[in-house]
C-alpha cells in the first residue's frame, strides 16, 4: 500500500498519474469526496463525488477506512476496494493527506509505505497554485496556510521527496516503489525458492 501525500500544488497528483500510467501492477484507491467536481475531473476516475448526507451515511456504516476534512470538504478511502486488493495481493496507491495517512498507519502499519512530497519553496508552491488557474486568490491563500500545517507532519512519513524537478521527483518515487517490492517480507514464495536453491544438487 503506497501512500503519497503533499501540500496542494506540490505535484503529488501528477506523480501519482505518471506512476499509474507506467506501472500496471499498481491501482489507484479512488477517494470519496464532498467537494464540487472540477471541469477536468471524471466521477469514479478521479474521485467518487457524493453529497454530505451520503458521506455521513458511509462513515456511520463503517464503509470508510479513513476520512478527513480538508479545506472545508470531506475526503475518505472506501474500505471494500482496499480489502479486495489486499486479499488478491495487489499494490494500491493512496493519494491522501496526512490525516488519512495517519489513520491508515494505525490500521495496517506493516502494509504501508508512505512518501511525503515537498515543494522546493513556499514561493514556488504559490506560483504553481496560480498557474493551475482553478482557484480564486482567497482559496489559494487558504491552501498556502494549510500547506504549512501539512508540512509540519513530514517526519511521520517513511520517505521524503523534494519536487524541484518533476522528472527527478518521479524517478525517486519510482525507485522507492521498486526497492520496497524487493523487501524480503513482501516477496511471497521466496522462502520456498531459497529452500529449493539450497536443496539443489549441482552434480
Amino acid at each position: 500500500m503506497l501512500v503519497l501525500s503533499s501540500p496542494s500544488g506540490a505535484g503529488k497528483s501528477t506523480i501519482a498519474r505518471n506512476l499509474l500510467e507506467k506501472d500496471h501492477d499498481l491501482s489507484l484507491s479512488v477517494s470519496v469526496t464532498t467537494r464540487p467536481r472540477r471541469a477536468s475531473e471524471i466521477d469514479g476516475v478521479h474521485y467518487h463525488f457524493v453529497s454530505q448526507r451520503e458521506f455521513d451515511r458511509l462513515r456511520d456504516s463503517d464503509a470508510l477506512l479513513e476520512w478527513a476534512e480538508v479545506h472545508g470538504n470531506c475526503y475518505a478511502t472506501p474500505r471494500e476496494p482496499v480489502e479486495k486488493a489486499m486479499a488478491e495481493g495487489r499494490d494500491m496507491l493512496f493519494d491522501i493527506d496526512w490525516q488519512g495517512a495517519q489513520q491508515l498507519k494505525e490500521k495496517m502499519r506493516a502494509d504501508i509505505v508512505s512518501i511525503f512530497i515537498l515543494p522546493p519553496s513556499m514561493r514556488e508552491l504559490k506560483a504553481r497554485l496560480k498557474r493551475r488557474a482553478e482557484d480564486q486568490e482567497a482559496v489559494i491563500e487558504t491552501r498556502l496556510t494549510n500547506a504549512r500545517t501539512e508540512i509540519e507532519h513530514w517526519k511521520e512519513y517513511d520517505f521524503i521527496v523534494i519536487n524541484n524537478d518533476l522528472d527527478r521527483a518521479y524517478a525517486e518515487v519510482r525507485a522507492i516503489v521498486t526497492a520496497e517490492r524487493l523487501r524480503r517480507d513482501r516477496r511471497p514464495g521466496l522462502f520456498d525458492f531459497v529452500s529449493g536453491l539450497l536443496d539443489e544438487k549441482t552434480a
